[in-house]
């Protein structure tokens, strides 16, 4: 009997050596065998290490040349007990790691394994905590295809041997308690794959801070001690109307929006102390911001992330984040985050075959990779992915404080032939091209944000027909809150971009939106992807001579803020940038010092404030009620105009004409009589346009035209807008 029990020591034994255990307590530790107590300690670096009983230290038995001691008595030396260890003539005092117990429940990992732990990212990764009056830090990952699975750092010299985890049953889950690691220590995870024995090194999916790239590994994060100041604003948005509160969003890059003059990055607190003030003078309600979550290549803009519980360390430490934010809140400015569900990169030190196998992503590439981005798909059936991504959007609400999540590139996670060929792609079990997997998860995604965070929102950028993006889930929707109009944008741009002249024939991509405008919640972006990769600037897409290229650039604005839907614009394009946005530089704010520049600043201020202050300009942005055709049959003269609607019934008239002809006494019909105020005329000599305009009001006669009550006879300046609004009102 003694000797089958030896034997199976000896394999216990020989396995922890061989850094191939998958349960390294059954070794190690404290063990009752009979009426003795044996502690056996792994100290591959220490020439001798002593056990403390009570106050006193007594020497452990070196029992194999590798590093193992044993202590062996009748009585115990007391739970969690404390050694002493001598390495290199330096006195070390520590607690043994595994000298403490399995603190992560049944529970959790329960719902982890069935895609429903919200808060993943408080039981998985590595979290500071007390054990028995020990401090130390708690390590958790989920490799369920490994052998082996260690925490590797500083700490032990980078040796996998040293801090070997255990597994928890079937659940996948691995889990150490090491004592006393300091707060900022890097560390990894050393994984030996069960199938190949292949040994690799992998940052920790679940790190809430990492190194400065372009090291790799994750840090020790201290839980924060931030003291939040935003309650007011919180507590708000829990009552929003948003639907009909105005939304627009500055939409920005942390990285090039300004830099020092050393070319060094602004810190979130910089931003704080620069861009708040600034995003608030020209009355933006809502930042966004392009993902901060941790990348390791400036040039991906954040879209290929490696870490989605890491805000990146390029711009300062969580805490740094938390007051950007906070003091956006107390400015009355909303955040968002643009955050990327859709894929990951291929790194091999981040979350690709993970355990050594498809873990997060399809082993099968025609399922699991987009060839176009060089990026993995998320195996969106998989339930601890779903745990994982879930967990991801309620980290940074909770986290962070975030007022809402754009997603990016759901046609991606739709769609399972997005941008493959015939024959890369598998159709799904009905033989379709819908990714139902995917499906589920965004209604889950949204089912959970709205219900654990009421009036937070979430926003799609969907580029295709797929119905019901941004209506509820319990009506068959996707449950976003908004969505992208990309058919908008599309539309918007390529008529603007066509010369004056021969945009009578292109007419309907001013007037086709209407037909859809309302089956989605919608924002009208004109975004970074309409100024990269050789698309040039805004301006650059205006034709003309250098003043209609700026006239056409504020009739687009006048056009973006009148029309139904919430705003969002990139930042440069409200000073009218020349280049293509490159994210190596700032913006170019010298442009400022020229007036043709500056006065595109001051037309897009007036404009935004005059959407945010104007209820008949955003209230109804939802409802086919704010927008009524004054007349959109006037091709020939490229003129269009429109009437948008408060909920009280007080009115906005807008006039826009897209050619550099002006047009003198030009009639429409209004729906009431009265003085009418020009509120807005972006040919204004403010903005840099000709100054044509109406003397600042006009009176509307009572004749009948266009089938309204009334008729006001206006002059309509050259690639202009004009706003009017009853003096009355």
């Amino acid at each position: 009997m003694r000797q089958d029990i030896d034997h199976k020591v000896n394999l216990l034994r020989d396995s922890l050596l061989q850094a191939r255990t998958h349960d390294p307590f059954a070794y190690l530790g404290l063990h009752r065998e009979g009426e003795e107590v044996r502690v056996r300690v792994f100290k591959p670096y220490s020439t001798r290490v002593w056990i403390y009983v009570g106050d006193i230290s007594e020497q452990m038995t070196r029992t194999h040349s590798d590093g193992i001691f044993e202590w062996v008595a009748k009585v115990s030396p007391g739970e969690p007990y404390r050694l002493q260890s001598e390495e290199r003539d330096r006195i070390e005092d520590c607690y043994d790691a595994y000298a403490f117990p399995s603190q992560i429940s049944g529970y959790d990992l329960h719902l982890f394994n069935e895609g429903r732990l919200l808060k993943a990212h408080r039981v998985l990764g590595a979290h500071a905590t007390n054990r028995q009056g020990v401090t130390g830090v708690r390590f958790a990952v989920w490799a369920p295809n490994a052998a082996r699975v260690s925490v590797v750092g500083e700490f032990n010299r980078w040796d996998g041997r040293v801090h070997q985890m255990a597994i928890h049953g079937s659940s996948g889950v691995w889990e150490l308690f090491i004592p006393a690691i300091k707060d900022g220590s890097i560390y990894k995870f050393e994984i030996c794959n069960r199938q190949t024995g292949a040994v690799i090194v992998k940052t920790d999916p679940y790190a809430q801070q990492f190194e400065h790239r372009p090291s790799t590994a994750a840090r020790i994060n201290l839980a924060s001690a931030y003291c939040w100041q935003d309650q007011e604003w919180v507590l708000k948005r829990t009552q929003c109307d948003w639907l009909h509160a105005p939304c627009n969003i500055y939409e920005v890059h942390v990285g090039s929006w300004r830099r020092h003059p050393d070319g060094r990055f602004y810190s979130y607190r910089d931003l704080a102390q620069h861009l708040i003030p600034y995003a608030k003078d020209m009355g933006y309600t809502h930042i966004e911001l392009l993902p901060i979550s941790e990348h390791p290549l400036d040039e991906s803009w954040g879209y290929q992330t490696t870490g989605y519980f890491a805000a990146t360390s390029r711009f300062g430490n969580p805490d740094d984040l938390r007051y950007f934010v906070d003091c956006c809140h107390q400015s009355g400015l909303g955040v968002f985050l643009d955050w990327v569900p859709g894929h990951f990169p291929q790194d091999s030190f981040a979350l690709a075959r993970f355990d050594g196998t498809a873990l997060y992503e399809h082993e099968d590439p025609r399922l699991g990779m987009h060839e176009e981005w060089g990026t993995h798909v998320f195996n969106f059936g998989r339930n601890e992915v779903k745990s994982f991504l879930l967990s991801s959007a309620s980290y940074w609400i909770t986290e962070f404080h975030f007022d809402g999540l754009r997603v990016d590139a759901v046609a991606s996670m739709l769609y399972l032939d997005y941008s493959r060929r015939e024959g890369e792609w598998l159709p799904n079990k009905y033989g379709g091209r819908e990714n139902i997997e995917a499906t589920e998860f965004l209604r889950e995604l949204n089912v959970m944000i709205h219900g654990e965070f009421p009036g937070v929102l979430t926003l799609a950028e969907e580029s295709t027909s797929w119905p019901m993006v941004s209506r509820p889930t319990y009506l068959g929707g996707l449950g976003f809150s908004m969505k992208w109009n990309m058919g908008w944008m599309n539309d918007t741009l390529t008529y603007m971009a066509k010369d004056p002249i021969y945009r009578r024939y292109e007419h309907n991509q001013l007037t086709f939106g209407q037909l859809y405008a309302y089956t989605e919640n919608f924002v009208l972006p004109l975004s970074h992807d309409e100024v990269v990769h050789g698309k040039g600037s805004l301006l650059d897409k205006m034709p003309g001579d250098t003043w209609q290229k700026f006239a056409n650039l504020r009739l687009l604005f006048t056009y973006q803020i009148t029309s139904p839907g919430k705003k969002l614009n990139f930042m440069g394009s409200e000073f009218a940038q020349g280049r293509e946005w490159q994210e190596r530089w700032e913006l170019d704010w010298w442009l400022l010092t020229r007036r043709w520049h500056s006065a595109v600043q001051a037309a897009v201020r007036d404009l935004n404030r005059l959407y945010r202050d104007l209820p008949a300009l955003h209230e109804l942005d939802f409802e086919k009620q704010g927008f009524s055709w004054i007349d959109c049959h006037d091709a020939d003269q490229s003129v269009i105009s429109y009437v948008r609607y408060a909920r009280d019934g007080t009115l906005a008239v807008v006039v826009l004409n897209f050619t550099p002809v002006p047009r003198s006494d030009y009639l429409i019909g209004v729906p009431a009589g009265g003085v009418y105020l020009e509120a807005f005329n972006s040919d204004s000599k403010f903005y840099g346009g000709s100054n044509k305009g109406n003397a600042g009001r006009r009176f509307a006669t009572r004749s009948p035209w266009m089938g309204l009550s009334h008729s006001l006879q206006i002059e309509l300046p050259p690639l202009a807008g004009v706003i009017f609004i009853p003096e009355k009102a």
